[in-house]
């Protein structure tokens, strides 16, 4: 077993299970959400550098975090290294705990414009970035990437190994390729050749979706932590199951209603009713009649209605276990 991140000890204690940027997901509210269920870091979906330092109100507003969130970082992207540098310190005036830039994200808007997992095709130019941005930082600098840009370039000890002569402080690695997209299955025994004998601490990231798989990587060593994404939206419960709390019946209606409780908190009405429609949607499958409830939770108007719809549907549904139909849940959205 490998040690646990130790960066935020004496405020935080050591980091093993964190949750993952998801575009669209790793919002300050489902963030919150999931740090009130055992997430003991939480990293915010990728922010544009340029949207970032152009002062766009939208990026702005992407950037806020809750004290209770700690530690919690911001997730930045660009193509140039001024505007990811400069992004940075916007980040840190902002009061995050660290900087993660995005070397992962497979999206063909951002790769195209040479961001995301296309800075792992010049080790050369993401090493200068690294020095750039760390200069410039007060904070810790952390990054997350794929292992490669396809088959026949897979470089991630080669980056995790210019991210810790830059001062990078871990690297997360997503254990697919750029090419791979979300399709396959990730490489763990990469990850895990990787993270013995890196100098820094390696989160492994990718089709964790159980508790049990999730201790699984730490038992035997394939990384110091794990980041789960996908896993918590299928089942919300799954760092407090990782913990060793026994959760006999998952009944979804109080988290729902927190979730309901914290939108509303954080955003305007109409805004929290956007966004609480697409968790519904997420949270039902599996369960009976989901398809039914989808597609009247999409008829829907306000936020009173969509509560009450919610509150109808999973009251009836305390005891039952949701079915893994072994249908792909949410392949894209995040690095």
């Amino acid at each position: 077993m490998l040690d646990p991140i130790h960066l935020f000890k004496e405020r935080h204690g050591s980091l093993r299970y964190f949750f993952a940027p998801m575009a669209g997901i790793s919002d300050t509210v489902f963030r919150l959400l999931m740090r009130e269920l055992g997430a003991q870091c939480v990293v915010s979906e990728l922010l544009s550098a340029e949207g970032l330092i152009r002062g766009g109100q939208r990026t702005r507003d992407m950037m806020s975090f809750d004290e209770r969130e700690r530690p919690v970082g911001i997730q930045i992207f660009g193509h140039q290294i001024q505007s990811l540098a400069d992004a940075a310190k916007i980040v840190e005036a902002a009061g995050a705990d660290f900087v993660d830039i995005n070397f992962g994200c497979p999206v063909k808007k951002v790769v195209c414009d040479g961001g995301g997992a296309a800075w792992m095709k010049d080790p050369l130019k993401l090493a200068k970035l690294l020095e750039t941005v760390k200069k410039g930082l007060r904070i810790p600098l952390t990054i997350k990437v794929r292992t490669g840009w396809d088959d026949s370039s897979k470089n991630v000890k080669e980056v995790v190994q210019i991210a810790a002569n830059s001062g990078v402080s871990w690297v997360a690695i997503h254990g697919r390729t750029r090419a791979q997209g979300y399709s396959g299955y990730a490489d763990w025994e990469l990850i895990r050749e990787t993270a013995i004998h890196s100098p820094i601490p390696i989160i492994g990231n990718g089709d964790i979706v159980t508790a049990e798989l999730a201790k699984k990587r730490i038992d035997e060593g394939y990384a110091h932590a794990v980041m789960i994404g996908r896993g918590a939206l299928k089942n919300p419960w799954i760092f407090r199951e990782i913990l060793g709390e026994k959760i006999e019946a998952k009944n979804f209606l109080p988290l729902i209603q927190r979730h309901f409780d914290l939108a509303i908190e954080k955003k305007d009405r109409h805004r929290a009713f956007l966004s609480l429609k697409k968790f519904l949607a997420w949270y039902a499958a599996g369960f009976p009649n989901s398809g039914k409830f989808r597609f009247e939770l999409f008829q829907l108007e306000d936020i009173d209605q969509l509560r009450k719809h919610a509150t109808d549907y999973f009251s009836q549904l305390p005891e039952l276990q949701k079915i893994d139909d072994g249908q792909p849940f949410l392949m894209g959205g995040h690095g």
